[in-house]
């Protein structure tokens, strides 16, 4: 983990700049928090950089999607919304623009869920590469899949999402 701080560090604040202006979480806390959710992860044998940052990306995930979530709690005013268009959420420019970026997170987080269930392998290569900010060598190489696999699920999975999120 200290060595690949400042890296898990410019993670964060990639995930961050997406966040709602105002938002109580920092990059350090983000960090932070994953670390302690990665401490309790004793089973794991970490195989190298891209799997511990895969790994760490889904810690720093959970956080934000934690926190979203409790944002959107009824008892705050929230309430889930669906998305109206496919160009709300871009997953090749990892941006969720607009005042309900919460709400999205959500949708986006429940439709991964669902095709996780469908295509696990699928839903790994969107959380890597949206997630986890991993390359396509990178995301190939901890899937132990061809770059060109990566790819073909990048397309169909990023497909799927976006029908499901439309018709949500």
């Amino acid at each position: 983990m200290p060595l690949l701080y400042d890296e898990l560090k410019r993670l964060a604040r990639r995930f961050m700049q997406q966040e709602r202006a105002g938002h109580t979480l920092q990059a350090t806390a983000l960090v932070n928090e994953a670390y302690l959710r990665l401490v309790d992860l004793t089973a794991i044998e970490w195989q190298d950089r891209a799997h511990f940052m895969a790994i760490a990306a889904q810690a720093m995930r959970r956080v934000l999607i934690d926190a979203a979530r409790a944002r959107a709690a009824d008892k705050r005013g929230g309430g889930m919304i669906r998305v109206e268009r496919a160009t709300d959420i871009d997953l090749d420019g990892m941006a969720l623009p607009g005042t309900t970026r919460a709400l999205e997170l959500c949708a986006l987080d429940d439709a991964l869920g669902a095709l996780t269930r469908m295509d696990p392998r699928r839903a790994r290569v969107i959380e890597l590469r949206f997630f986890g900010g991993l390359t396509v060598e990178e995301t190939a190489d901890v899937l132990k899949i061809s770059p060109q696999s990566v790819m073909r699920d990048w397309k169909l999975a990023r497909a799927w999402l976006t029908r499901e999120l439309v018709e949500s």
